[in-house]
C-alpha cells in the first residue's frame, strides 16, 4: 500500500510517498497563499505524478479535524475553510485530514524519539509559532480545535507566550535574521542574544510543567527549527521545566527525531490507519 502524506506549512508544502517501511518519493512546493483552491490543484497533480492508494493531508492553526475544517490558519490566510471536502473533491482515493502538530505528535510517539515511552508525551513544536499536542497510551488527545493552543496564553507582562517563546518571536526580539543567527551568538557570548534566548527559555518552561503536572507526561518532545539548537535550549529548558515543578516528577526533555519532517510523517500515518 502506498500513501502520500501532506504537510501544508507557511511557506512550503512537504510531500512524502511511503508504502510504510520505505520512502518511495519525498519534495517540498511552494505554498499557494491564501488559496485552498490551488492547494487541492496541487494535490491532484501529486497524486496524478505518484499514484497512491491514500492520501493524508495536515495544516496548520485552528483545526477542526471531525469536521474537516481550518477554522483559522494566520499564516496561510484561511478562515472558515472547508480543506478537507475540497481537496477530497479532487481525489478519487480516501483522505485522511489533520492538524500539523497534532499529526507530528503522533509521528513522534510512534517512530520517532517518543516511540516506547512509558507514560503520557507533550509535542512541543518550537517554530514561527508554538503549540502543543499530547499522546496518551499511543493516541493523540482529540480535545478539539483549540486544544494545545499554549502559545496564545499572556505571560504576565500581557505579551503572548509565543511572542517570546518561538523561532521567530526569539530573532525579532534578538534583532537577528533567524533562530540559528542567535543560537550562534549565544554560543560566542552576545549579552543581547543570551539575555533573549534565557527569556524565551522561562517561557517555554511555564506551559510545558503545567503541562507536565496535569497530565503527568514522562517525555516532552520538542521540535521546530529551535530545537536544532540542541542541548543549547534542552538543557536549560530541562533545568526551568525541573524547577516549576518542585517535588513533582520531572520529564525527559528530548530533541524530536523527525526534525521539521515530522508533521508529513505524521500525514503518512494518517493516510496508513
Amino acid at each position: 500500500m502506498a500513501v502520500l502524506g501532506i504537510d501544508v506549512g507557511g511557506t512550503t508544502v512537504k510531500m512524502r510517498v511511503t508504502d510504510g517501511r520505505s520512502v518511495l518519493a519525498e519534495w517540498r512546493e511552494p505554498t499557494p497563499f491564501g488559496d485552498p483552491a490551488a492547494l487541492a490543484d496541487l494535490v491532484a497533480r501529486a497524486v496524478a505524478r505518484h499514484p497512491v492508494d491514500a492520501a493524508g493531508l495536515v495544516v496548520p492553526g485552528i483545526v477542526d479535524e471531525r469536521a474537516g475544517r481550518c477554522v483559522q490558519a494566520v499564516n496561510l490566510g484561511w478562515e472558515d475553510v472547508p480543506v478537507r471536502d475540497l481537496v477530497a473533491a479532487r481525489l478519487d482515493v480516501p483522505l485522511a485530514f489533520g492538524q500539523d502538530v497534532r499529526a507530528g505528535a503522533l509521528a513522534e510517539a510512534r517512530t520517532g524519539a517518543a516511540a516506547g515511552a512509558p507514560g503520557p508525551v507533550l509535542f512541543a513544536p518550537v517554530g514561527t509559532g508554538f503549540a502543543t499536542a499530547l499522546v496518551v497510551r499511543g493516541e493523540v488527545l482529540d480535545a478539539g480545535p483549540w486544544a494545545g493552543e499554549v502559545g496564545q496564553l499572556r505571560l504576565p507582562d500581557g505579551r503572548r507566550v509565543e511572542e517570546v517563546a518561538s523561532a521567530s518571536g526569539l530573532a525579532r526580539r534578538a534583532g537577528a535574521p533567524d533562530a540559528a543567527t542567535v543560537a550562534a551568538r549565544v554560543r560566542d557570548g552576545d549579552p543581547a542574544a543570551v539575555e533573549a534566548w534565557d527569556e524565551c527559555v522561562r517561557a517555554l518552561a511555564e506551559p510545558i510543567a503545567w503541562a507536565t503536572a496535569v497530565a503527568g507526561c514522562s517525555t516532552v518532545v520538542v521540535g521546530g527549527g529551535l530545537a536544532e539548537a540542541g542541548a543549547l535550549l534542552l538543557d536549560p529548558l530541562a533545568r526551568e521545566v525541573a524547577h516549576r515543578l518542585g517535588a513533582l516528577r520531572a520529564p525527559a526533555i528530548v530533541q524530536a527525531h523527525h526534525g521539521d519532517r515530522a508533521a508529513v510523517v505524521g500525514a503518512t500515518l494518517l493516510a496508513l490507519r
